[in-house]
């Protein structure tokens, strides 16, 4: 019996920019050791259906894409499939090419088919060669007239590990249009709902799913298989902590997928995703690669890691990311022929085995920021590695129009990162993340951002009081940090249209570049010019008329942390080009949460050793599922 491990898929919405993702039919050149694209061959009408392409006659169309080239590095390190098969469906005459690459992505010809007519073309392909890396794909030629790829299977005949279905949980918060969508995409993928036991869509808003116009229509196609609960507002760990514990009472799943809200999926990913679980020789989590939904063939990042000195989250290769599939397609991308091992995964779409959560527990009760990065930690502790699967990834709202690291998250940004550091650093005292965490306060409070500041000092309180904080201020530290906004100017975001803001020296990042500005300052440079801003917030005053009028202008991209410090007010956009934000320097405020942020990262050095040892004491608690079932049933 062949297992379908991977079908080759096209997208069917009508968007031209999709087009690199899913196949590769134009022509390349190399200019100076850079990839570029010479001619174009592809046409978003030559997708005939969702597994259907035309391939012009006399042209060439390559499947080396990042949906339909077969990741065999993985599935050989991962799984104990050895073999795959590899099964193309034409009609017309055409030749039929099989490529593989290794790690440094070098490309080499593995087979090759003439076929006529309506053709199927079988090709078998040991997996026993891809350790440090590589993909597996196909190329067809068309000879004088069109031909049509018909269909196109990687598959096995390895029986695979395990063979429970999953379940989905969405966890929502007042999105839900994107929700609906997921909902319709998924009651039209049959391939899909075939591995799918249940679909948990976990709504924590005012803004109901199941009140939309087009609701009724969907549940009614889903059947018993979707299943909505609504509870308060517990964010994201709190919603993706109840899709947990409802997919552990279900004997049919054997996995949990979590997906994220704002999010357009590739419904073939899903399943994609599943297989790879029941096939890994030991459960591990599944993760997937999130593309940018406003900027669709913009891939976010390959593999993200934690660096253990400073505690903090990256990404692997992170001056080559993002990475844009129009500049660079697959065969180009050597970086992408890699096997990359991640440490986390994004819980946009994230798939978890139950064997994990049984030994792991459920998530961190942080709301959001650092639950999905923490739990990955806390099961590779248990034994249990996080996988990100390419080919198996979703578009999520971008971050390039938000800036949450100053709004209310901020409090969440610096407690949870903390707080996974005392439960899991293994370096003295942390490390540096202490060291590093004042120096972004010390940022935002030079570059006048004094809300983040307070709610990142009201985090550290939080942590110095223990761990049973996080369980009972779960429900309430969200509409406590949007209070505390109220209390400083520079959160508004002016956008009255009759109201022309205006400063007095107008936008001025050009002439700063112009007159010498070097950039982010490091070494002694950096010293330097943190003495000199220090000693101006701390003693001296904001010109009265910049008080009045901001001094300067920055755009968002401008508005740097060695810019902003050499003003007493500035202008600055909104991070999604909305309006604009007043910035304005206040001694008193500086000083104040300046000697706050210095008292509290000193007394959290002198207690990490204890603070570790309570938090890791109470760690068992805090993601244990009872504790969760009383927050998931208590009343908002």
């Amino acid at each position: 019996m062949a297992f379908v491990l991977q079908n080759v898929v096209f997208p069917t919405d009508r968007d031209p920019d999709l087009l690199p993702l899913y196949f590769d039919a134009d022509s390349w050149s190399t200019i100076d050791a850079v990839p570029v694209r010479v001619a174009t061959g592809a046409h978003i009408s030559d997708v005939l259906s969702r597994q259907s392409l035309r391939i012009r006659g006399g042209k060439r169309t390559s499947l080396a894409s990042y949906f339909n080239a077969f990741p065999a590095s993985y599935w050989q390190h991962w799984t104990a499939v050895r073999q795959i098969t590899l099964e193309v469906r034409t009609s017309g005459s055409a030749t039929v090419l099989v490529y593989r690459s290794n790690g440094s992505g070098v490309q080499q010809r593995i087979e090759a088919a003439e076929v006529s007519g309506e053709a199927v073309s079988t090709f078998e392909i040991p997996l026993t060669q891809f350790s440090a890396g590589g993909w597996i794909w196909f190329d067809i030629v068309a000879g004088d007239s069109d031909v049509t790829l018909d269909g196109a299977t990687w598959s096995t005949e390895q029986e695979p590990a395990r063979t429970g279905k999953a379940s989905l949980g969405i966890t929502t918060y007042n999105k839900p249009t994107y929700c609906v969508e997921t909902l319709e995409a998924l009651s039209e993928s049959p391939g899909v709902l075939e591995v799918v036991d249940r679909i948990f869509l976990i709504d924590q808003g005012t803004d109901r799913v199941d009140a939309q116009p087009a609701f009724p229509a969907v549940s009614a196609s889903l059947g018993e298989t979707l299943q909505v609960i609504t509870q308060r507002n517990l964010g994201g760990s709190g919603g993706f902590a109840r899709a947990m514990h409802e997919t552990m009472k279900r004997d049919e799943s054997d996995f949990v997928q979590l997906l994220d809200d704002d999010v357009k999926i590739e419904p073939e990913s899903i399943r994609r995703s599943i297989l790879f679980g029941r096939y890994a020789t030991k459960p591990v989590i599944v993760g997937a690669h999130m593309f940018d939904l406003l900027d669709r063939p913009r891939l976010h990042a390959w593999a993200e890691v934690i660096d253990e000195m400073p505690f903090m989250w990256r990404t692997l290769y992170q001056e080559q990311m993002p990475h844009d599939f129009r500049e660079q397609n697959l065969r180009q991308a050597q970086l992408l022929h890699m096997r990359m091992d991640a440490d986390y995964n994004g819980w946009w779409m994230c798939l978890i085995p139950k064997a994990v959560i049984k030994e792991t527990g459920l998530p961190l009760p942080a709301f959001i920021k650092w639950d999905d990065a923490e739990y990955s930690v806390r099961a590779r502790e248990r034994g249990f590695p996080t996988v990100t699967l390419p080919g198996a990834a979703l578009w999520h709202v971008s971050w390039v129009g938000k800036d949450d690291s100053i709004d209310w998250q901020a409090y969440f940004h610096a407690r949870n990162r903390i707080v996974a550091g005392l439960l899991h650093s293994t370096k003295p005292q942390g490390g540096t993340l202490l060291r590093h965490s004042q120096r972004v306060d010390l940022k935002h409070l030079m570059m006048m951002q004094y809300y983040p500041a307070a709610l990142r000092n009201l985090a550290l309180r939080d942590i110095l009081s223990g761990p049973d904080h996080m369980r009972k201020t779960l429900a309430t530290r969200m509409p406590l940090a949007r209070k505390i906004a109220k209390k400083y100017p520079e959160t508004i975001v002016h956008k009255d249209p009759d109201e022309v803001l205006y400063s007095v020296k107008g936008r001025q990042v050009f002439a700063l570049r112009k007159r010498g500005d070097v950039g982010n300052p490091t070494g002694l440079t950096l010293r330097l010019f943190t003495a000199k801003s220090l000693i101006r917030h701390l003693l001296t005053k904001p010109a009265a008329r910049f008080v009045e009028t901001p001094e300067v202008e920055f755009g968002k991209e401008d508005a740097e942390w060695w810019r902003v410090p050499h003003v007493d007010s500035a202008l600055v956009s909104a991070a999604d080009g909305s309006g604009k934000q007043i910035y304005v320097r206040d001694r008193e405020t500086f000083r104040k949460m300046l000697f706050d942020s210095m008292r509290l990262h000193r007394k959290l050095k002198k207690q990490w050793p204890k603070l570790a040892r309570e938090y890791r004491e109470a760690l068992p608690s805090l993601v244990a599922e009872n504790e969760w079932m009383t927050d998931f049933e208590a009343k908002a």
